[in-house]
Formats: C-alpha cells, sequence, structure tokens
C-alpha cells in the first residue's frame, strides 16, 4: 500500500507538472501572436512565472518530495537556490494574481479611466514592481544560512533547515504580503465586480424589448457624454438569460476566491503554525503536502485567468482550426452564438455592448475584427459614468 501511495503520488506531481507547462504555454503563445490580446499584459506575465515554476521549481520539488529521490544530497548552495526559487516565483505568482484583479475592477467599473491610465509604461512598472518585490522577500528568507561546505538530504531542503529566531519573523512577514492581504483585495474587488454586473443584470431587465431608434452621432463631448450616460440598449436576449447571468457571477466568484484559498490557505496556515509554534519543525509529509497543493495554482491558474476569458478562447480556436485548415465563416457565428452560455460574468458585462453587433455581423459578415466588440461607444449598465481626462 505504501508503495502505491508512493506511485500515485509521484504520478499526480508529473502530472501537474506536464499540465502546467502545456497549459501556460499555450495560453502565452496565444497572446503574443495575437495583436488585439497583447493588453493582457499581465496575465501572460503571469503564464510566464507558472511557466518557469513548471521549468525549475516543480521537478525540484518532485526530487525533494517524493521517496525514489531520499539519496539525493543538496548542497547549501544549491539548497539556498531551491528556496530562492519556491519563495520569488510564488510571490510573484501571488502579486500579478492581485494585480489581474485590480485591473479587471478598472476594467470593468472605470473603462474610460482604464483606457487613459492603462499604457505600457504604467504595466511595465507592475511587472518590476512584482520581481523586485519578490526578490526582497525571498533574500529575507536567506538571512542567517550557515556558511561552508554543509550539505543536506533534498527532502530536508527547507526554509526550517537553517533555525533562527528570523525565521519565524520571515514567515510572518511572508504570509501578510503573500497572502492575507491578496486574499483582502481579490475577494473586494471581485465582490466589486459582481456588484456591478448584478446592477446590470436589473438594468437591463427593466429595458423594454423593442429595437431602439438609431440617433444621429455627434462628435462633441458633452453630446458624447450624454449618450454614454443615458443611452440603454435593448437586448431581448438577455431577458431570458439574466438569472443565469447573476447565478454565473456567483459561481465565478467563488471559483475564483475559492480556488485561490484551496490552493494557498493550507500552505501558509502549515508555515505560520510551524513557525510559531515552540518545538515543531517544518518538513515531513505534511509540508510535502501542502507544498504540493499550493503548486497546482501554478497549473489551474491558466485555466482560470487565461482560457475562461472567452476572447483567448476564440482566438485558441480560431489557430486551431487554422492549423487543421478548416473553414471559419459558419463556426465563427456558431461559436459568437454560443458565448453566452460559455463565458464567465467577467465578460457579462461585455457581451451587454456586443450582442446586437455580433450577431449581425454572423447574419450580414463584415470585415470588422470580432476581437474588437469591446471598443463600442455604448455603455456597460452599472458601469460608474466618469469623465475622460
Amino acid at each position: 500500500q505504501s508503495i502505491a501511495q508512493e506511485v500515485m503520488g509521484l504520478l499526480c506531481m508529473i502530472l501537474l507538472t506536464l499540465t502546467a507547462l502545456v497549459a501556460n504555454t499555450v495560453v502565452m503563445v496565444v497572446i503574443l501572436k495575437t495583436a488585439l490580446l497583447r493588453k493582457f499584459i499581465f496575465v501572460c506575465h503571469l503564464c510566464v512565472v507558472d511557466l518557469l515554476s513548471a521549468i525549475f521549481l516543480m521537478p525540484l520539488g518532485i526530487i525533494s518530495s517524493s521517496s525514489c529521490f531520499n539519496r539525493v544530497i543538496y548542497s547549501i548552495a544549491e539548497c539556498q537556490a531551491l528556496i530562492f526559487l519556491n519563495v520569488c516565483f510564488i510571490t510573484a505568482s501571488i502579486l500579478t494574481i492581485s494585480i489581474i484583479s485590480v485591473e479587471r475592477y478598472y476594467y470593468i467599473v472605470h473603462p474610460m479611466r482604464y483606457e487613459v491610465k492603462m499604457t505600457i509604461r504604467l504595466a511595465v512598472a507592475g511587472v518590476i514592481f512584482i520581481w523586485v518585490k519578490s526578490v526582497l522577500i525571498t533574500v529575507l528568507a536567506l538571512v542567517g544560512w550557515p556558511q561552508g561546505n554543509g550539505a543536506t538530504s533534498a527532502s530536508r531542503c527547507t526554509v526550517y533547515w537553517s533555525p533562527g529566531a528570523h525565521k519565524k519573523v520571515f514567515v510572518i512577514i511572508f504570509s501578510i504580503v503573500c497572502f492575507v492581504l491578496p486574499t483582502i483585495i481579490i475577494f473586494a474587488v471581485y465582490c466589486s465586480i459582481y456588484r456591478v454586473a448584478r446592477m446590470a443584470s436589473l438594468q437591463q431587465a427593466s429595458v423594454p424589448a423593442q429595437a431602439a431608434a438609431p440617433r444621429h452621432r455627434s462628435n462633441s463631448i458633452a453630446s458624447q457624454m450624454a449618450i454614454i450616460t443615458t443611452r440603454n440598449l435593448p437586448l431581448p436576449r438577455l431577458m431570458p438569460e439574466r438569472f443565469l447571468g447573476s447565478n454565473k457571477a456567483i459561481l465565478t466568484l467563488v471559483l475564483i476566491v475559492g480556488q485561490f484559498l484551496c490552493c494557498w490557505l493550507p500552505f501558509f496556515a502549515f508555515h505560520l503554525h510551524s513557525s510559531v509554534t515552540a518545538g515543531t519543525v517544518g518538513g515531513g509529509h505534511g509540508e510535502m503536502v501542502v507544498t504540493w497543493i499550493a503548486y497546482s495554482s501554478f497549473a489551474i491558474n491558466p485555466f482560470f485567468y487565461g482560457l475562461l476569458n472567452r476572447q483567448i478562447r476564440e482566438e485558441l480556436a480560431r489557430l486551431r482550426r487554422s492549423c487543421l485548415n478548416r473553414p471559419l465563416g459558419q463556426e465563427l457565428c456558431l461559436s459568437v452564438s454560443e458565448a453566452s452560455v460559455q463565458e464567465n460574468f467577467l465578460q457579462f458585462l461585455q457581451r451587454a455592448t456586443s450582442t446586437l453587433e455580433t450577431h449581425a455581423s454572423c447574419i450580414s459578415p463584415s470585415p470588422r475584427n470580432r476581437l474588437d466588440q469591446t471598443k463600442m461607444a455604448f455603455p456597460i449598465p452599472g458601469q460608474v459614468p466618469e469623465e475622460s481626462s
């Protein structure tokens, strides 16, 4: 039974590593190959961090966790390198998830402010901030390590191998910066987005199901602001789906926040308990389990933050069809008509402004790019009206 459990554990670790490699590579390639998807800079950065973790960190984790590699010995420098990669990639991944949440909040709730202030320079500054903070926290983890030519078993190469009072301080700071604060940010942000989605659903339910009369477009800023703040498109297709949209919003909120908590709460709770409890030494089977539950986040993130996005998913399907030399016309209209069932609530508000146009484009094809559906002059119900600067 012990051998069977060891083999199953090893297979699960290998499967998670391969999933992280494939999924992150696919999402990253789709974003980089499509010009209109390059706005997902932080999603691409998250894939890069998780891909680096799958290449360097997870294989070393397999060696440290499986009894098949009990005879592997790490020097002090090699053990320090493993701890460096562990803390650095975990910090970078969690901070990137937090920034993605804040970016989505501004993209949905304050779209005009997002368009004005979200520049390449700001995105690069955010990426630099992530890595600088990750390196600083990692340096704090390596303070007080023994010097010399000592060695330890791979299974004992954890942050607790070098005891000291500073380890307790590091684990507390690490838990606050990389778990407590990101959890508060993610929960608050997605609750705010859900409230906007709920408001959009209620406003759409009150709109009469009749075609809107065309209006003459004015180039004045005052006229455009009046249209943006007062005009709501009647969308008959949303009427029978508003309750479904609300349920999907709640489900997606629970999935995103729940996935983050399920992956990282056991990890940080274990390390906090091991650091503050007198006489408790880290390592062993418990640390291996919580570590790989945390590592599973590297394989799950590309699905939650990449493939759940309708634009990325449709572009991936288009690339797959182009590789198989299949016609795109009819399948494209079918994917657009079915999008309301597949999308999550982060695209629920975008659908409120793009459904009519995409439906008309399937009836009478036009050269308009389908990935640019969100750039329309009509508002998302429930958005915060604001003036452009």
